[in-house]
């Protein structure tokens, strides 16, 4: 072989290159604000917590650091994109739990507006803290989109990218008066595949109206600490879901004390007393059924009570029907599968209607 044929043959191959794809305008979700926080920006020691900086200072140390979680915090935009982007930044490093995808605890959850209907559309795969997903081959059409931030992690940014050219509207958070939800791990929103799955989400998708979600894991406790901060929303119904936290003790001491709190502070803001769901797995084990049965009376006592004593717009949900019948509505026996919030929203949809006077 000459020199030139070794020459040739030691070149590299030239390959043809890809054109080189549309630039991506990206649009900081801080710059418009999301829905699901009681408290204005400025209150806020991080722009995705849930709870005030004072907060810091009032409550217990794990419900702060659960506070910093971004459960129930969603945010709107209008666009034409075809192709859609999502970048978003979480605190943690644990970014699935033994009982829970990364998709639920740290991703990021799409749903499109269709014919008045919201419609799930894809939910970012979460492998790293950074995580860029892409939406592709959409539907020509502007259209409203709404996206639900990480359920237990931190938020630290989140933007929207769309090709340069298409048409972009962030929408503002409503000013509608908020369900606000405080409660336990379930509220948090354990065991859901994607966050907008837990029954906070799904009810604030049927009711259309904004939610505030104060669910904090292990900890929804009835705190009279907590309680002030609820005072402080201008809700339009307070639903008290903390049961699965509390022994019969604890009921009998604090529940009738925080409805009576909320009340004084806000006379006339229907509250909701939800009874702690039924265990999965109680038909097989009498200490489950002794802990719903004990728990269960000091709550129903405790409204009773309540309403003796003259106060209005209280409603009352028993626990059995939450989960269904067939202990197939949770991931571990407590937590809910997705099966099971949408069962909860079912029983909780009635009752918010009532108590907020829609049909």
């Amino acid at each position: 072989m000459g020199a030139m044929a070794v020459a040739l043959a030691s070149m590299p191959a030239l390959r043809a290159e890809s054109p080189p794809g549309p630039e991506i305008i990206w649009h900081d979700v801080s710059t418009w604000g999301v829905e699901g926080q009681g408290w204005a920006p400025e209150d806020l020691l991080s722009r995705y917590d849930r709870l005030p900086a004072k907060a810091e200072k009032i409550v217990r140390p794990p419900v702060w650091s659960l506070s910093r979680h971004s459960a129930g915090l969603s945010f709107r935009f209008n666009t034409d994109a075809p192709t859609l982007m999502v970048r978003h930044t979480v605190g943690g490093a644990g970014l699935a739990l033994p009982h829970m995808p990364a998709t639920g605890v740290s991703g990021i959850d799409l749903y499109a507006l269709d014919e008045g209907k919201w419609k799930w559309v894809e939910v970012s795969r979460p492998k790293e803290v950074e995580t860029t997903h892409t939406v592709s081959g959409l539907d020509p059409g502007m259209r409203t989109w709404m996206a639900y931030l990480p359920l237990y992690n931190s938020t630290v940014k989140v933007e929207i990218g769309v090709p340069k050219g298409a048409a972009f509207q962030p929408v503002a958070p409503r000013k509608e008066k908020p369900i606000v939800f405080y409660g336990t791990s379930i509220t948090h929103g354990a065991s859901a595949s994607r966050p907008g799955m837990p029954h906070p989400a799904i009810l604030g998708r049927r009711l259309d109206l904004p939610v505030i979600n104060l669910g904090f894991s292990g900890n929804g406790k009835m705190e009279p600490e907590v309680g002030a901060l609820l005072t402080e929303i201008d809700a339009a119904v307070y639903v008290i879901d903390c049961l699965p936290n509390m022994v019969e003790a604890e009921v009998a001491e604090r529940a009738e004390a925080l409805v009576r709190q909320i009340r004084e502070a806000r006379p006339d803001t229907p509250i909701i007393l939800v009874e702690d769901r039924t265990y999965a797995n109680t038909w097989i084990m009498k200490s489950k059924r002794d802990r719903h049965a004990g728990s269960r009376a000091a709550f129903i006592r405790a409204y009773d009570s309540l309403v003796s004593s003259g106060v209005k717009k209280l409603f009352y949900v028993e626990g059995e029907p939450l989960l269904g019948d067939d202990s197939e509505g949770t991931t571990d026996g407590s937590h809910p599968n997705d099966l099971g919030f949408m069962r909860q929203a079912d029983v909780l949809e009635p009752v918010l209607r009532e108590a907020l006077g829609l049909k």
